[in-house]
C-alpha cells in the first residue's frame, strides 16, 4: 500500500496516482479542515460546526441493536437485514449518535452517504481537497458510533477522509470478485452488491474460494486528518473503531468521456450475453477484448487515423454518434 503526506494538487494526482488505480493513504491531506480541527477540540465543538450548516432535512439512520455490535448486514438467509430505517431531522440523529456514543455496546446508530448540497450546504466550500475537478463531484458525509459496513464496491473514484475517530478499511482488488460470493444485485442495504463471504465466519464452508481474496487482502487504518483514495471497483469493507465516528467522501469518475456510466453497459451486456451458449459467448468475449478493452492497441491501428471513422477519438464527436446509433437500437429504429 503506497502512503504519502503533505499537500496534493490536481497535476500531481493526474500524473502520478491516479491513472495506476490502485488505492494510496493520504497522511493528514485533510487535518486543517474546520470540521476536523473543531472535531479535535471536542465532540460538541464539531456538533456546534455542522449546526451553522444544518439544513433541517430529514435523514434515514441505521439503528441496531446491542446483539448485532454494530455489524450491519443481511439478516439470516437474506431474510431482511439486521437492523431498521429511522426517519428523523439531522440534528436529532446528531444527539442521538453522541447519546448512544457515551454507552459502547448498547445500540449503535449512523447516517450515511448523506448528501452535502442537500444536508449541509455551503459545508463543501470550506472542506475542499486540491486534487479534485471542478466538477461533477458529489460530497458525502456519514456520522455514527462504532459500526462496521459490509464489504461492497463503488462505480465512482473516492477520497474518503477522517474528520472524527477512527476507519480501517478492508480492501479487495477488483478481479477478486469471483471469490467474495458477492450477494444480490436488486436487494442490497445501500444500493451496491455485498460480500457475503468477507462478512462470514473464518473458514465458512459456504465459501471455499474466499480463502483466496482474502490472501490478497489489504487493510489500511486512518486517524483524524488521513485521506484514502480509493478507486473505482475496489472492494471495501469499512470499519469505525472509535465511539463516534465521521467521514467526509467525494465520489467522481475521473476518467468519464461523457454521461453514461461502464456499469450501464455492464448491465445491458448482462441481459444480452450472459445466457447465450459457451461458444458464443467466447466468440463476443473476444470482440469485447477487440474494440473495448484494446489490450492488443487502438483495433485500427494499421490504418491511418484519418480512417478510423468512429473509432477515433471519443472526444471529436465521435463519443455522439456512437451512443446515438446505440439510442437509435435501444428504441428499435
Amino acid at each position: 500500500m503506497i502512503e504519502r503526506d503533505g499537500p496534493l494538487d490536481r497535476a500531481t494526482f493526474l500524473a502520478g496516482i491516479a491513472p495506476a488505480c490502485e488505492p494510496v493513504v493520504l497522511r493528514g491531506l485533510c487535518g486543517e479542515w474546520p470540521a476536523t480541527r473543531a472535531a479535535a477540540e471536542s465532540r460538541q465543538a464539531l456538533f456546534a460546526c455542522l449546526g451553522d450548516f444544518d439544513s433541517g432535512q430529514v435523514a434515514e439512520a441505521f439503528v441496531g441493536d446491542a446483539g448485532i455490535a454494530g455489524r450491519y448486514d443481511y439478516a439470516a438467509d437474506l431474510d431482511g437485514f439486521n437492523f431498521v430505517r429511522e426517519a428523523m431531522p439531522l440534528g436529532a440523529a446528531l444527539a442521538r449518535i453522541g447519546a448512544a456514543a457515551d454507552t459502547p455496546g448498547d445500540a449503535s446508530i449512523y447516517v450515511g452517504s448523506l448528501p452535502v448540497e442537500a444536508f449541509l450546504p455551503g459545508f463543501e466550500r470550506e472542506h475542499r481537497l486540491a486534487a479534485l475537478p471542478d466538477a461533477a463531484v458529489r460530497q458525502h458525509v456519514w456520522i455514527g458510533t462504532a459500526s462496521s459496513v459490509a464489504c461492497h464496491y463503488d462505480t465512482f473514484d473516492n477520497f474518503a477522509c477522517v474528520v472524527a475517530g477512527r476507519r480501517r478499511f478492508t480492501l479487495y482488488p477488483p478481479d477478486a470478485i469471483g471469490d467474495l460470493y458477492v450477494g444480490p444485485i436488486d436487494f442490497t442495504m445501500a444500493g451496491q452488491p455485498t460480500s457475503l463471504a468477507a462478512g462470514a465466519a473464518p473458514d465458512d464452508p459456504r465459501y471455499p474460494r474466499f480463502a483466496t481474496a482474502r490472501g490478497r487482502a489489504i487493510t489500511v487504518d486512518l486517524e483524524p486528518g488521513d485521506v484514502l483514495y480509493l478507486p473505482k471497483l475496489w472492494w471495501h469493507s469499512v470499519e469505525a473503531t472509535a465511539p463516534f465516528n465521521m467521514l467526509v467522501n467525494f465520489w467522481w469518475d475521473e476518467f468519464a468521456s461523457g454521461s453514461d456510466a461502464p456499469y450501464t453497459s455492464l448491465l445491458l451486456a448482462m441481459i444480452a450475453i450472459s445466457e447465450r451458449p459457451e461458444r458464443e459467448r467466447a466468440a463476443w468475449r473476444a470482440y469485447f477484448d477487440h474494440y473495448v478493452f484494446r489490450g492488443r492497441g487502438h483495433p485500427l491501428a494499421h490504418l491511418p487515423e484519418a480512417k478510423h471513422g468512429a473509432l477515433g477519438p471519443l472526444a471529436q464527436g465521435n463519443y455522439g454518434r456512437i451512443r446515438a446509433q446505440v439510442m437509435r437500437w435501444l428504441r428499435g429504429g
